[in-house]
């Protein structure tokens, strides 16, 4: 008997189709102040995934912060290959949006629960922008 993921739709989407592990936690993203962009890991120690690489991972946080320096930030991290394979946010800004289109990196935001309470650390996702939808498939 195989069984039917679970899948949660967001309101607002982008990018392309990208399956991963996810990297989860109640806490927001700003690619300035939590990232070691060298490095590929959380860096502000008070965040809640500080020390953990985010390279190649679905980041499912709650909200966007910052301002305009994430834009370039994620077009520049892209371009060496040390970035999340996309973002899955509660809420999301415009900044963080023209970043995440800019850096090729996929986004999903919007969705009837607190996704970051939906989506266990660490389970294999698939971020489907097109449908607006994450998927838990494992």
């Amino acid at each position: 008997m195989t069984t039917q993921p679970k899948v949660f739709r967001a309101r607002q989407a982008m990018g392309r189709l990208v399956r991963g592990p996810a990297l989860v936690a109640h806490d927001g993203f700003s690619a300035r102040y939590d990232l070691d962009r060298i490095a590929g890991v959380f860096s502000r120690p008070s965040h809640k995934l500080a020390g953990q690489s985010y390279v190649g991972k679905v980041l499912v946080l709650d909200t966007a912060k910052g301002g305009v320096a994430t834009a370039w930030m994620l077009h520049e991290m892209t371009s060496r290959g040390v970035v999340p394979l996309a973002l899955v946010l509660n809420s999301a800004n415009p900044i963080l949006a023209q970043g995440a289109a800019l850096g090729d990196v996929p986004m999903l935001a919007g969705f009837d629960g607190d996704i970051t309470s939906l989506i266990p650390h660490g389970a294999e996702v698939e971020v489907d922008p097109q449908q607006s939808r994450i998927s838990i498939l494992g």
